[in-house]
């Protein structure tokens, strides 16, 4: 293809933006274009079956586009168009992107391999332990990528009409995509890796510079290089999720893709987790190291624990009934670290460090929101602490800076405290929900990283900006800014992207279900 990956992802993710406003903003969404998502399908004529098939050469043309399966010269003049219900051809487009982003990627991969990792002048400058943590296995994982584009080509030049895509995802997942799990697991010593080469070497800083600048990268970063492959085992997801919701219920083709979309969900998880591990035991080992403890020990450092938040709020001095006082009288700083089975309740000391004073089990919290107390109690919640570090219960009056602070910190204390609006995982019939046009880089671990055309359920909202979502393709859950989604107003379309939801996740839900029975027994 003539795209980098980078680009085709991007327009690609623009189109699927432009289609859901165009979709939002129709009263009915089966007046929606052939391009728009629907759940049900038609199987393609036996005549179709029976046609020789030609040469689909837009594979191996360099020169091509980013185009439609029905826009290919060789589908426009065989007549398949007429043969086949829009239904199919909404699923053949779904097949074919697959198919065609993969292409893109190769290209993108191949590049990131010939231009910048053997680049001689690069290989002089980097010794080979720094060439190892910056490019990693990224020759297996185009091997794979290659290996996979060629299993993908022969079936889309097998038929006219592609039979299938998601048999040949499943046998690759299960076979060879594990090379995914040890790339992007290296990500934070490679991210780490690059910035110390930059700042150390002006040679590699000068060098990658005008490799950057080859007409060849298109305008684009060589970091946008490096990511790639975490990016397309998490767009391949997708994309499967995509042809899901297109095929026919109950059929072959649903089965193969619910087992293609499984593998690669366990996949994502599993290069989720392996980013995740690196950057946790780092940051616990840091914590440990500042805190002080004033009360008995706790051990810090385990390998099931991580940090979800931490930072400084406002402890009320003195009894409930001092309420009146002034508030420069009332508050006093507290310094709050908060894992996931713990909290640990500090006050700042000299040196970088914290003396913790209190502590609870993360299960053994309960908050409650103080309403209309006047300005100087605004945005002031109850902690309890069931059991503390004295095997008695505690209550602590705090108070955050922002009412988008007091309700995260409400949210991660008390994860089980029900939200504004509840969640799709609820079954619930209507929900708000958004949609992303703006990439979100998290900031905070109670954060959510998103990626353009994400949609998301609203389970909470503050006046100050902020949101609390679920994304529904994973149904991970965090905060991020207002600004960076539309809201999706047509129930229509919210009702249709749950449905869906569920359809993908079903087996989840039978697995889960068959769980909790064995467990019950």
């Amino acid at each position: 293809l003539g795209l980098l990956y980078q680009e085709y992802r991007d327009k690609s993710t623009r189109e699927e933006i432009e289609t859901r406003r165009l979709q939002d903003s129709q009263t009915d969404p089966e007046e929606s274009s052939p391009s728009e998502e629907t759940s049900s399908e038609a199987e393609p004529s036996s005549t179709t079956e029976s046609k020789a098939p030609p040469q689909i050469s837009l594979l191996r043309n360099s020169n091509s586009r980013f185009n439609l399966w029905q826009d290919l010269p060789e589908i426009r003049s065989s007549g398949v168009l007429s043969i086949l219900q829009p239904d199919e051809i909404k699923l053949q487009e779904a097949m074919f992107e697959l198919v065609t982003s993969e292409a893109s990627y190769y290209k993108s991969l191949n590049l990131l391999v010939s231009h910048f990792m053997e680049n001689e002048r690069l290989k002089k400058i980097l010794h080979q332990s720094e060439a190892h943590i910056l490019f990693s296995n990224v020759l297996d994982v185009m091997a794979v990528s290659e290996r996979f584009l060629m299993d993908l080509e022969q079936r889309v030049e097998e038929n006219i009409v592609i039979s299938d895509v998601c048999d040949i995802v499943y046998q690759h997942t299960v076979n060879h995509f594990s090379v995914y799990i040890t790339y992007v697991s290296n990500q934070t010593y490679q991210e780490r890796a690059y910035k110390q080469l930059l700042q150390d070497k002006p040679a590699f800083r000068e060098v990658i510079s005008q490799l950057e600048l080859d007409p060849k990268c298109k305008g684009l970063s060589f970091s946008s290089f490096l990511i790639l492959p975490f990016q397309r085992i998490t767009r391949l997801k997708l994309l499967v999720q995509n042809i899901l919701k297109k095929v026919e219920e109950k059929s072959d083709r649903e089965s193969t893709a619910l087992d293609a979309h499984k593998e690669l969900e366990t996949v994502v998880k599993a290069c989720n987790e392996g980013v995740r591990k690196m950057s946790r035991t780092e940051q616990m080992i840091s914590i440990q190291k500042k805190l002080e403890f004033k009360i008995k020990s706790v051990p810090i450092i385990s390998h099931s624990r991580w940090l979800l938040k931490q930072g400084e709020l406002q402890q009320m001095n003195g009894p409930k009934t001092s309420r009146t006082l002034r508030t420069k009288k009332l508050f006093r700083e507290i310094y709050l670290f908060l894992f996931n089975d713990l909290l640990v309740l500090c006050r700042q000391i000299p040196g970088d460090k914290y003396q913790v004073f209190d502590s609870a089990p993360r299960g053994l919290l309960r908050v409650e929101e103080l309403e209309d107390q006047g300005q100087s109690l605004a945005n002031v919640f109850i902690l309890r602490l069931l059991e503390n570090a004295d095997d008695r219960e505690a209550s602590y009056m705090l108070k955050a800076s922002s009412q988008s602070e007091m309700k995260r910190w409400m949210i991660s204390l008390a994860p089980n405290r029900r939200t504004k609006f509840v969640s799709f995982t609820s079954r619930l019939v209507d929900c708000p929900q958004m949609q992303c046009v703006h990439p979100y880089v998290a900031q905070q671990p109670d954060e959510l990283s998103l990626e353009l055309a994400d949609v998301l359920n609203i389970l909470d909202k503050t006046d100050d900006g902020w949101i609390f979502g679920e994304r529904l393709h994973d149904q991970e859950r965090g905060w991020f800014p207002s600004s960076i989604g539309e809201e999706i107003l047509n129930p229509k379309i919210r009702a249709q992207n749950l449905k869906e939801c569920f359809r993908v996740h079903k087996s989840d839900d039978s697995q889960r279900r068959k769980l909790g029975s064995r467990n019950r027994q």
